[in-house]
């Protein structure tokens, strides 16, 4: 409750309603009074009214094709309209849906994914293996889905079996191929066809989702119908709920546009696959040198950067993996302490008292990633090594990257479910801007990727342990998407970064 309140606070006192931003306005002092009555603890035994409808927010005119679609609100619907393959748990293990077994030859690189029987799209017709073909095709040349789809060399169906053919060995693709699938041929519709628990009607020009009569689970739904409510822009979606016009909506708080977020009410955080990171120029001295990388990572205060500037919206990470990965080495993580770094730092030679200037580059676009940015910098110029940093657009931030002019950056990326360091860490990966060249490392990655299930967990041991020993770059933490609700809309629910509404069927919403 007291982070809500806090995160909320803020949110609300940034909220365009007045076209007005000052914190000297009187009306933000009755936006900050209206939030100190309603969290009094006069009255304790308070209980918030049951919801009357539930609706979500949509854009008019815009398709949602999941395959296509922005994120936002037409991403939200799509987790209530298609369903992949498989589909992520909240540990990030993948788990049949709509298909019912699956085998994988390393030899000749190929998957073969037979689907369950009895599926049908909600118009009725049934699923087939073109249908799952015809939307891996298309996710494989669109912005969402082509990085993870990458090895793919091709995809073949053959009745009700889909057989998929890799460039490159990778034993984890199940956990790629969460795609949401759509019916053959409606793409072009503003709403495809899916086989998700709703679909999407206009009947008599009043737009909702309701129960697809075709859907594969017995499983009871909380609601039989869901409105949609028209939005033009993120601006809207976020006045509509203050208003409470909707009732949930899924958002990242620490991006720019969470400021625009508002409405009294509880947010549930999903964990997100999006690191945070301190990257490195390790053709730079004395960055060339893993001891010394190894103590910067000693250096960083990790929860002190996602309490205090991600709003406790993450989860402090010391490898390049969510901490909610059963793969994540918990026991191989060392809690922050300034002694330790001062005993790392000593022993890598760089207490003399001299000054090594170093420059660590971030994108002005964040608030948020300028301010950990300082903080790390500054908790790691302790000794000989001096940090500065400097504000870039992201163009010009862009730019210094791929040019190489840099000595460390405070970087983002979107790690895919499979945690594939190729891209980071491979020899010419193409996020591989701090020049890293290591053949063992590329081995480990690889041999991480070919590993079956006997194989998995030392596999990634060590891979881990040898990461920490080089720290060729510095993860600093894994965002959280938050889901925005009411308060007392809804019992515990327990939503992942790909469905908002994972285990709906689940759900006790209250309505009245």
């Amino acid at each position: 409750m007291k982070k809500s309140l806090i995160a909320l606070a803020l949110l609300l006192s940034l909220l365009p309603l007045s076209g007005c931003s000052d914190w000297e306005d009187p009306a933000q002092d009755d936006v900050f009074q209206t939030l100190k009555e309603y969290y009094s603890t006069e009255e304790p035994d308070r209980e918030p009214s049951p919801l009357t409808s539930f609706s979500l927010p949509y854009f008019e005119g815009e398709t949602a094709d999941p395959i296509v679609c922005a994120d936002g609100p037409h991403q939200v619907l799509g987790a209530l309209l298609y369903e992949g393959l498989f589909a992520l748990d909240p540990h990030w293990e993948p788990q049949p849906l709509l298909a019912e077994r699956y085998t994988y030859n390393a030899a000749t690189r190929t998957y073969t994914i037979e689907l369950r029987s009895g599926i049908s799209f909600s118009d009725g017709a049934p699923l087939t293996a073109y249908d799952v073909v015809s939307t891996l095709q298309r996710a494989r040349s669109s912005p969402r889905y082509a990085s993870r789809l990458q090895d793919v060399a091709s995809v073949y169906s053959y009745g009700s079996t889909v057989e998929i053919h890799l460039q490159r060995d990778n034993a984890q693709l199940p956990a790629l191929l969460d795609i949401p699938i759509t019916k053959a041929g409606t793409e072009d519709a503003l709403f495809p066809v899916g086989t998700g628990p709703y679909y999407y009607t206009n009947q008599d020009g009043s737009p909702r989702l309701l129960v697809n009569p075709a859907w594969h689970t017995d499983h009871p739904l909380p609601l039989q119908e869901i409105g949609l409510v028209r939005c033009k822009d993120s601006d809207s979606v976020a006045y509509a709920f203050y208003a409470r016009e909707v009732q949930l909506l899924a958002y990242d708080l620490t991006a720019t546009h969470g400021s625009n977020v508002s409405g009294i009410g509880i947010n549930e955080d999903a964990p997100s696959s999006l690191m945070h990171y301190i990257g490195l120029n390790v053709n730079h001295a004395p960055l060339n040198n893993p001891t010394v990388r190894h103590a910067l990572s000693l250096g960083i205060d990790r929860t002190e950067c996602v309490n205090a500037y991600l709003l406790s919206h993450g989860l402090p990470a010391q490898y390049p993996l969510s901490p909610t990965s059963a793969l994540y080495p918990a026991q191989m993580d060392v809690a922050y302490s300034p002694d330790n770094f001062d005993s790392a730092m000593s022993a890598a030679g760089f207490t003399s008292g001299q000054n090594i200037s170093l420059t660590m580059l971030v994108n002005a676009e964040s608030e948020f990633k300028v301010s950990a940015a300082q903080k790390i910098a500054a908790d790691l110029s302790r000794h000989d090594i001096k940090i500065n940093v400097e504000v870039l657009p992201w163009d010009n931030f862009l730019q210094r990257l791929r040019s190489g002019n840099f000595d460390l950056y405070y970087g983002e990326c979107r790690m895919t479910a499979d945690w594939n360091l190729q891209s980071l860490l491979g020899t010419g990966g193409s996020l591989n801007y701090g020049g890293y060249t290591d053949p063992k490392m590329d081995t480990l990655v690889q041999a991480s990727l070919s590993s079956d299930e006997q194989q998995r967990s030392e596999a990634y041991h060590s891979l881990y342990s040898y990461f920490e020993q080089q720290s060729p770059l510095l993860p600093v933490c894994f965002k959280s998407l938050s889901v925005l609700m009411p308060s007392g809309a809804v019992d515990k629910i327990t939503p992942t970064a790909a469905n908002p509404f994972y285990n709906f069927s689940q759900w006790n919403l209250h309505m009245k």
